[in-house]
């Protein structure tokens, strides 16, 4: 369970106590004295939700996903911690004439319509690095190909009075062997081959696609942190 939900300061305590109580009966859990009826009410929408579980011996336990939804609780505010969303970025590479190409897709979606820059996909939950970056690739470019992990990216984006607006990590993948036909518009952006001169010509270029190259090129696994300062979000 990755999304936000919307809980009243009574349900987060019951959840933050859960964590440190594998199980507890009504009574216990209701440390505050809250009206039972009031107090069951809570419980059962925390079961409805899914977060916790009601045993046999009338007792209350985390579920799994009550577990991990309540291990991202900040255990003292009892404020959701948001973090940073992993993806992967896929260079594709390819020669054409004696010139090496690059496969370049312009987001044609909120945020950042219409810059330019290298296909990026989110990592599904029980998902490999290397079957998401395949996976997208199909998906947004038609292409199936061969990947291999050529660094990790730990990207945040700022606007310009310093307000963090993205933050996130990318497993960038090089794509070679390129076979199929190119789907050169899809819901969402459009594909185009590129040499690195025509790269950096396009208008609204994504920041980092440089420090992306760099990467693709070596001949080992890098790490690259780096923030960001946007114009246009």
């Amino acid at each position: 369970m990755s999304i936000e939900i919307d809980l009243h300061q009574i349900q987060k305590d019951v959840l933050v106590f859960l964590l440190f109580k594998r199980q507890e009966n009504f009574s216990g859990l209701n440390r505050t004295g809250v009206p039972s009826d009031q107090f069951n009410f809570h419980l059962r929408r925390l079961i409805e939700l899914g977060l916790v579980k009601r045993s046999k011996n009338k007792t209350y336990r985390l579920t799994p996903n009550g577990k991990e939804f309540s291990n991202r609780l900040d255990t003292e505010s009892r404020t959701y911690e948001k973090q940073a969303k992993i993806g992967v970025l896929i260079c594709c590479v390819q020669e054409f004439g004696g010139e090496t190409n690059y496969l370049i897709q312009q987001r044609l979606k909120e945020p950042y319509f219409g810059f330019y820059g290298f296909l990026t996909g989110k990592v599904r939950l029980g998902e490999t690095v290397f079957e998401t970056a395949l996976r997208e690739l199909k998906e947004e470019t038609g292409y199936a190909g061969k990947v291999k992990l050529v660094g990790i990216k730990h990207k945040m984006d700022y606007s310009k009075d310093g307000n963090l607006l993205e933050d996130k990590f990318f497993f960038v993948m090089k794509a070679t062997d390129i076979k199929g036909n190119m789907t050169k518009k899809f819901e969402g952006g459009r594909n185009i081959w590129a040499t690195e001169k025509e790269i950096f010509k396009l208008p609204n270029l994504f920041d980092g696609v440089k420090d992306t190259l760099d990467l693709v090129k070596q001949n080992k696994v890098t790490f690259l942190e780096k923030q960001y300062k946007i114009s246009k979000f």
